[in-house]
């Protein structure tokens, strides 16, 4: 008898910007603290046009919940919109990094 996987555990990659009131209010590491409880693996970082940045790898339904966290889940920054662009999952991370 074969297994098959279920689709909410199968693995992905996911980009987000985030746009807003988002550098300068600890956002960075509320996005750290989250990416590791959810189990992920990638980074977040700055960008020079204001926006965060993010790349994570992990088990779809854990990102779908990262995901949703990243809307409104810090009390100082103000989300106005996040961009997701889903891809195949590359492995290319081995852990969670805050970047500079």
């Amino acid at each position: 008898m074969q297994t098959l996987l279920v689709e909410s555990t199968a693995k992905a990659r996911l980009r987000a910007v985030v746009s807003g009131w988002v550098q300068g209010v600890g956002y960075r590491d509320f996005v750290s603290r989250v990416a590791v409880r959810h189990r992920l693996k990638g980074y977040v970082r700055n960008s020079s046009d204001g926006t965060v940045e993010i790349e994570a790898e992990g088990p779809r339904d854990e990102l779908e919940a990262f995901l949703q966290e990243l809307h409104g889940g810090h009390p100082v920054a103000d989300v106005s919109r996040v961009d997701v662009a889903w891809d195949a999952f590359r492995d290319e991370f081995h852990d969670w990094d805050l970047r500079w």
